[in-house]
């Protein structure tokens, strides 16, 4: 680590820029694949819903290969296997725009998605390490801001362009920007020599640590009310705010400003103190749901709640960050498995928002079951510190005991 003012910051930028260019190129390829959803259709001849699950195919692949891939890439040098990860992304985004069924479209999609959530993971560690330990927040931070600057350009443009050229050209795009990553982490990203102290055995142990599964169960619940609304995003502007189909793209651009608004705030406030910032990030995002569910029909009140809403994306740094101070030795199994976590939320929100309109209940109230949620997720982490504080007092008279 670099000492200094600035707690090595400005030694590790290249480095950190070399990471958010990563984490652009997955947020891209993630989030566009909505947009371009209907391009894809017509390219399968097949209905949307039905192309829809290759959408669910990528989050299964971050799911299934966030715990593969750390517990099998246990020993090797970080920076290796960065390198490693993204030109796998690159590659399978290439390959995918040669889908010519749904089925090899699904494939493509999951496949694609298998080094998503280890590179997210490495990458955090990564930028964590180069840093003094209060500077952890803003380097992890500056990491993610990739994936927030993907909802404000990667995403819009990729759909812009795919409307004109074609999906396939889209990815083709993507792919290439990954490429740019692997030369990137390269250059600038320092060199590890590989740890054979760590295994996969030591990795596994990620999962006998109690406070794990709260992290895990804190993101897969508490994160699920952002995506009760984004899922359903779209629709609810036209239908309720009433803003014209080309005023979505320009909401999707707002949520993305106040996701990178939330990821540098969130990076220094958790600096400062992690568990309050995490308490506060909660608490914003549950209100920012709420403002949305009760303004939905004014146009300029929903754009303000949908700021506040990309601002609830410092529970993902915040989780992150806490993950590496309770996976003990297990950190690159824990670090990746926050993004499994993520892509569970994603599968819970639509789940749970779905629920709400096949009850009879308008777009709106998916802000009222995201409330709920992201409520539901403070008090996992509240329980958590709870569980945390009796299990260090009981270690403690243990201790004494033994003495």
């Amino acid at each position: 680590m670099s000492g200094g003012n600035d707690g090595g910051l400005a030694a590790a930028s290249k480095a950190i820029l070399a990471l958010a260019v990563g984490t652009f190129a997955i947020g891209t390829g993630e989030f566009a694949a909505m947009g371009l959803l209907p391009q894809m259709a017509d390219s399968m001849h097949a209905s949307i819903p039905r192309t829809g699950e290759a959408i669910s195919a990528y989050a299964l692949g971050v799911v299934v290969g966030a715990p593969v891939v750390s517990v099998m890439a246990a020993q090797m040098s970080r920076r290796q296997l960065l390198v490693l990860l993204m030109g796998w992304f690159a590659v399978a985004n290439a390959l995918g725009t040669l889908a010519a069924s749904l089925g090899m479209l699904d494939l493509a999609r999951f496949v694609t998605g298998l080094p998503h959530g280890s590179f997210m993971g490495v990458a955090a560690l990564v930028a964590a390490g180069l840093v003094d330990r209060g500077y952890r927040g803003r380097a992890v931070g500056r990491v993610f801001s990739g994936l927030t600057i993907a909802n404000v350009v990667g995403a819009p443009f990729a759909t812009y362009a795919g409307s004109y050229f074609g999906w396939r050209l889209s990815y083709l795009f993507i792919g290439l920007i990954g490429v740019a990553c692997c030369l990137m982490v390269l250059a600038w990203v320092p060199y590890d020599a590989p740890n054979r102290a760590r295994s996969a055995l030591s990795e596994l142990g990620a999962f006998s640590r109690k406070q794990v599964w709260y992290v895990m169960g804190t993101v897969a619940v508490g994160c699920g009310g952002m995506f009760c609304v984004y899922t359903y995003f779209s629709v609810t502007l036209q239908d309720v705010t009433h803003v014209p189909l080309w005023g979505v793209p320009l909401f999707q651009a707002l949520w993305g400003v106040g996701m990178c608004a939330g990821a540098w705030a969130g990076g220094h406030l958790m600096d400062r103190n992690l568990k309050w910032a995490t308490i506060f990030a909660f608490l914003w995002n549950a209100a920012a749901l709420g403002l949305f569910a009760l303004v939905a029909h004014s146009v300029w009140l929903t754009a303000l709640a949908v700021f506040m809403l990309g601002g609830g994306i410092a529970i993902g740094p915040a989780m992150q960050v806490r993950l590496m101070d309770v996976a003990a030795d297990a950190q690159t199994l824990a670090a990746s498995m926050n993004h499994a976590a993520f892509n569970l939320a994603n599968a819970i929100g639509a789940w749970l928002g779905g629920m709400v309109l096949a009850v009879g209940f308008g777009l709106e109230a998916t802000g009222w079951a995201g409330m709920a949620l992201s409520l539901v997720g403070l008090v996992l982490f509240l329980l958590s510190l709870r569980v945390e504080t009796l299990d260090a007092r009981k270690a403690a008279l243990a201790e004494g005991g033994a003495a």
